[in-house]
């Protein structure tokens, strides 16, 4: 990206950045690009997406819950007669990555112990934003005066929605996962994690959803018929004059 002209005695030089590995040609530095460190990184940004967009990549198996989530939601799909693609794209896209992956690239200080500087943020801000372009359905249209954060990345964008519509895809595939084995998955994890999280904070803030919207929550507990079987409208009453007694 050309930041400066300037005259010089043959011809015009362009004034762009600046790092060690700048190189000296006579009396004249030649200056980096921006593109130049993009492609510095480029490896390290496909190997990013490649795993968070794989559902089998390197020996690790894809989260039943990821599983159960999306064909949870493509049930809703079909339940409430919504047959375009694109909202269902954009249903699993806002309640993974858009919600929890595009947080940690931008914020790696949550999972790691590290510092994060104004330029290590400015840099990440850059690949989240190629991160949530890649996520979306619409049309990626640049122009001249795009922000450089867009430009950068303009030319990969379609191979990573080409990731993203293929990881969908490859999940809808995947064998469905019953409620059996899910609850034995969800017990499994909370044994193995006991010690790590508060399990009464996370009662709690459950507990402020479920009070705040009881109404609707138990209207369609009582309308679903496996919710019936397992009585959990009634459970979700008893449990709400619980809480109001000790409160």
């Amino acid at each position: 990206m050309d930041l400066e002209w300037r005259q010089g005695r043959i011809a015009r030089v362009v004034l762009q950045d600046e790092d060690i590995t700048t190189k000296i040609e006579g009396d004249w530095k030649r200056l980096n690009t921006l593109m130049h460190y993009q492609g510095t990184l480029q490896k390290f940004v496909d190997d990013l997406f490649e795993t968070l967009f794989s559902t089998v990549h390197r020996g690790s198996a894809l989260p039943l819950a990821i599983k159960y989530m999306f064909d949870f939601l493509d049930e809703q799909a079909d339940r409430h007669s919504i047959h375009d693609t694109d909202v269902r794209h954009t249903w699993k896209s806002n309640c993974l990555p858009l919600r929890f992956w595009v947080n940690v690239i931008k914020n790696p200080q949550f999972v790691f112990d590290i510092h994060k500087g104004s330029i290590t943020d400015a840099c990440l801000s850059v690949v989240a934003q190629t991160f949530m372009d890649s996520c979306s359905t619409s049309e990626h249209r640049l122009g001249k005066d795009s922000p450089s954060n867009k430009l950068l990345y303009a030319k990969d964008i379609p191979s990573y929605k080409a990731w993203v519509e293929r990881y969908y895809a490859d999940i809808a595939k995947l064998p469905a996962i019953s409620d059996q084995d899910m609850n034995a998955y969800l017990a499994e994890q909370s044994r193995l994690h006991a010690v790590e999280f508060n399990m009464l904070s996370a009662l709690n803030e459950i507990y402020s959803y479920i009070s705040k919207y009881s109404e609707e929550i138990i209207a369609a507990l009582e309308q679903d018929d496996q919710a019936r079987r397992q009585r959990l409208a009634y459970k979700v009453e008893q449990l709400i004059s619980a809480m109001s007694i000790e409160s």
